[in-house]
């Protein structure tokens, strides 16, 4: 007696939940927004050249270089997101971290200045596709010097293209590393 009406109600709330809510929400994503629900690519040149929302890894001198990635075993993978869950004492952090900053070092042997800590940390995704402001000025005379051109140049080039904070308070002043290298292409 009872199974006929749990069959109804189990078929309802699966058409409801399943099928008419998802599609709803989808349209509704798609019309208001579009970017956004399509993966927010970024194309040139009529091709797909990466997100905005994923980190691409670069490693040439001539690129700002983005956060280290913890997705194995290709950096960046968005099938492997998650973090490394490695806390502040444990060992294998402290090595990869110190490997990170002789890789800085290594590639701009006159840089004194401090590292900023995101350019040495991996973010909780792993896919973290911004940098910070310091970390993004802290790679402006590598990238200048082996592109050939003035320091200056490529420090306004990053302040064109940081992100504020939102409501201008909430987060901190950021730099989109793909955005930034494909102006310094386009340049």
């Amino acid at each position: 007696m009872l199974l006929r009406p749990a069959i109804v109600v189990f078929a309802a709330l699966t058409c409801v939940c399943g099928i008419v809510y998802p599609l709803a929400v989808t349209a509704i994503g798609k019309a208001a927004f579009p970017a956004q629900a399509a993966g927010s690519l970024v194309m040139q040149g009529g091709q797909v050249v990466g997100s905005r929302l994923v980190g691409q890894s670069f490693t040439s001198p001539r690129y700002f270089w983005g956060r280290p990635s913890a997705t194995a075993p290709m950096p960046y993978n968005g099938s492997a997101s998650g973090g490394s869950n490695q806390g502040p004492l444990n060992p294998a952090l402290r090595e990869a971290v110190r490997g990170r900053l002789a890789a800085l070092r290594a590639a701009d042997p006159g840089n004194v200045a401090p590292v900023p800590v995101d350019l040495v940390t991996a973010s909780a995704s792993g896919l973290d596709p911004d940098i910070s402001l310091a970390g993004a000025q802290y790679q402006a005379a590598r990238v200048a010097r082996a592109r050939g051109i003035d320091a200056g140049r490529v420090r306004v080039l990053v302040e064109q293209h940081a992100e504020r904070p939102l409501l201008g308070v909430l987060g901190e002043p950021r730099v989109n590393v793909l955005a930034l290298n494909l102006a310094l292409d386009a340049r």
